[in-house]
């Protein structure tokens, strides 16, 4: 079985087989509907032989669904069926959640993703569970994502700002229980040393995870 990995982020569609290490790349923004990014993928992977597809997203999905527009990309995506414009079985799932699965090790794993936001996902054994922390209260009448998000290290600056992610850090393993925290996206870079408890994730992580969609055995709610 060859499975597609799609990884839609806010400035690339990144793509992968999962009999292949060669990474495309097609362009995403905050216009990218998904009649448009299946156009692009399919034109970027012609010459490329799967029969199943993974789709990361960057907005809330619940049972294979969004559901709510995500909102760094163009609209329409609540309503459009994807397996239908693939023409393959397909599988959609919240980025954050995909990543997350394919960083599992064992025991009970919380991801948090650094980027614009703070994306969120929490594994066990033959579970996905996708969470949506960003736009809780936290601080000062802002939310997790004020703090620990892009806008938080632009406002507070890198020392501040990597303080307030080992204090989120701890509150949200303590909360969830948690073995380990997997810390991923684009901001993880800036953080040196990482917060305890936290091992340093990696973006192409999320390729794994598409591929073990089709695992037996796993669930993603």
């Amino acid at each position: 079985m060859a499975v597609l990995v799609v990884d839609v982020g806010g400035n690339n569609v990144k793509l992968k087989l999962s009999t292949g290490p060669e990474i495309r790349r097609v362009p995403s923004g905050p216009d990218l509907r998904p009649g448009t990014m299946v156009e692009r993928v399919r034109a970027a992977t012609a010459d490329w032989r799967f029969d199943r597809v993974s789709v990361g997203v960057p907005g809330p999905v619940k049972n294979g669904r969004l559901i709510d527009e995500p909102v760094n990309l163009g609209g329409g995506w609540l309503a459009f069926d994807l397996t239908r414009a693939f023409g393959l079985p397909t599988r959609v799932a919240n980025d954050a959640a995909m990543q997350a699965l394919g960083s599992w090790e064992g025991g009970k794993m919380l991801f948090l993703g650094l980027g614009t936001g703070l994306g969120a996902a929490l594994v066990v054994e033959g579970l996905v569970l996708g969470l949506e922390l960003a736009h809780l209260p936290y601080r000062r009448k802002r939310t997790f994502e004020d703090w620990v998000g892009t806008r938080g290290l632009k406002r507070l600056g890198k020392k501040r700002w990597a303080a307030a992610v080992a204090d989120v850090v701890a509150r949200l393993k303590a909360a969830m229980v948690a073995d380990e925290v997997v810390l991923g996206g684009g901001n993880v870079r800036r953080l040196e040393p990482l917060p305890a408890g936290a091992r340093r994730g990696d973006n192409a992580r999320a390729f794994v995870g598409g591929e073990r969609l089709w695992e037996q055995g796993w669930r993603v709610l």
